[in-house]
């Protein structure tokens, strides 16, 4: 819904961009019954030859390579996301923040970093201004959905990604620390979104404005409930901030 604002251009350019890190995705969450590592690597040495050909009979490969480079997307962002993937195939713990922190930065600062390219479309000191703002918003996603997923994170694939954190201790002060962690990353985050090129703030404030509220739901959800549920928006409130975020645009409110 919010890639839906861009222009059809800059649209496709997400959605190929979405394509492969979400292929990518699949395989280490999804393809469990399968040689994962195996799949990975392919999947890393055909993107590397579509990035040295320019050419990949893989369409979803094909579409992020013509994106790449057509936006100037330094391909060391794609190697620290693939680094991430490679990584949910065999920890199962971040001990301490550095590891913490460089996973985020992998699995999704740097998606927002290739996003930030394409929103930029070749204005480096523009980019240069946003970059620590778009890895405030991608860091802030990432972490919403780990707290969502929590339950699902721990019972069907083994992880914990948050530090310190196990079933046992998992309580409302842990469950607080985290969202105040969150609620700082969106702040810093919200200022790098009023300075975006207007026609791709829409699309970024949607997205932004949904996972607030997705936070704002978990922050008044005992944390007993999120490890017994997945916590979702019911689909007349996604309309709803969907409203919200369209009249803050017209109205340059945000």
């Amino acid at each position: 819904m919010a890639v839906s604002f861009l222009s059809s251009e800059m649209r496709l350019a997400i959605y190929s961009i979405y394509g492969f890190v979400r292929f990518a995705d699949e395989i280490v969450d999804t393809f469990n019954t399968l040689n994962q590592k195996l799949l990975l690597d392919n999947f890393e040495r055909d993107y590397n030859d579509a990035l040295l050909n320019g050419f990949s009979m893989n369409p979803v490969l094909h579409s992020f390579v013509t994106t790449i480079k057509k936006y100037n997307i330094p391909p060391k962002l794609v190697e620290s996301f693939l680094n991430s993937m490679k990584a949910d195939l065999v920890k199962h713990y971040y001990n301490n923040a550095n590891e913490f922190d460089e996973y985020i930065y992998g699995s999704a600062d740097a998606v927002g970093l290739m996003c930030l390219m394409v929103f930029v479309n070749g204005n480096n000191q523009l980019y240069d201004e946003l970059e620590k703002p778009a890895m405030k918003l991608g860091s802030a996603f990432q972490k919403v959905n780990f707290l969502r997923d929590i339950k699902a994170d721990v019972e069907q694939l083994d992880r914990r990604y948050f530090l310190q954190f196990d079933t046992k201790s998992f309580d409302d002060t842990f469950k607080n620390q985290i969202i105040e962690n969150i609620e700082y990353d969106f702040k810093e985050a919200k200022e790098g979104i009023k300075r975006l090129p207007r026609k791709s703030i829409l699309a970024v404030l949607v997205a932004f404005i949904y996972y607030k509220k997705l936070l704002k739901k978990l922050k008044y959800t005992p944390a007993k409930k999120i490890m017994s549920t997945r916590i979702r928006l019911p689909g007349y409130m996604k309309i709803m901030l969907l409203v919200k975020a369209f009249l803050k645009y017209q109205f340059k409110a945000i």
